[in-house]
């Protein structure tokens, strides 16, 4: 590892220090990053949006999403640049803002990627994160509760195929009722996306959904 780091030093994103190899920024640019301090038991900006989509119970957003932003960088690399292990950072950083304060999902699922799509990538962005944040508060994680229909966007669609299309995106794999379910994303945009999973989740049985996202444009 010794030798690797000197051949191969790992530089912050931002200003391109060299950094320690389990950190993806320096100190003095972490402290640039704009998180949110969101609190998931109590109302914020992401559970007024959130709401005038679908019905949620708790959210929380660590950081907001910016043009141009660290957080940007950061989940850019995440998700396109092969650093799959970012994934473990962020959730540290998550789990050091996270209160659940007796609000406890039972079960975190995943926003899945078609599986073209995640084969071509080689990894779900959201799995090293989710699986971290499973194993800190002891509650299981389900990867495989949503699936994703189709591999081309809702917005290559049109008109009423759109809407056919936005509504069948997604489906459940299995049988789910009476639970609490943390849902999990990168970002947090339009909210599109997490309204077509959260409302398959809650067609399927007496369930209730919290919101657990990385950024929030």
């Amino acid at each position: 590892m010794l030798l690797l780091d000197l051949l191969f030093p790992n530089r912050c994103l931002e200003c391109n220090r060299i950094i320690h190899h389990d950190e993806v920024v320096c100190e003095l640019c972490f402290d640039q990053i704009h998180f949110t301090h969101h609190h998931y038991a109590e109302n914020n900006l992401l559970t007024e949006k959130c709401r005038l989509l679908f019905p949620v119970e708790n959210t929380f957003a660590l950081m907001q999403f910016e043009e141009d932003s660290t957080s940007q960088k950061i989940i850019h690399q995440l998700k396109y640049g092969g650093r799959q292990k970012i994934g473990k950072i962020v959730a540290k950083w998550t789990l050091d803002n996270l209160d659940f304060n007796h609000a406890k999902p039972d079960l975190l699922v995943t926003v899945p990627l078609h599986s073209k799509k995640q084969k071509e990538r080689g990894y779900n962005q959201l799995h090293l994160f989710a699986d971290t944040v499973s194993e800190q508060i002891k509650i299981k994680c389900d990867h495989t509760l949503i699936k994703r229909n189709f591999y081309k966007k809702a917005q290559a669609q049109k008109n009423r195929e759109q809407r056919v299309f936005k509504e069948n995106l997604f489906s459940i794999t299995k049988s789910i009722s009476n639970q609490h379910i943390l849902l999990i994303d990168d970002v947090f945009t339009t909210g599109n996306t997490m309204s077509a999973v959260a409302w398959q989740i809650l067609k399927a049985g007496n369930n209730k959904v919290s919101i657990l996202v990385m950024a929030m444009d």
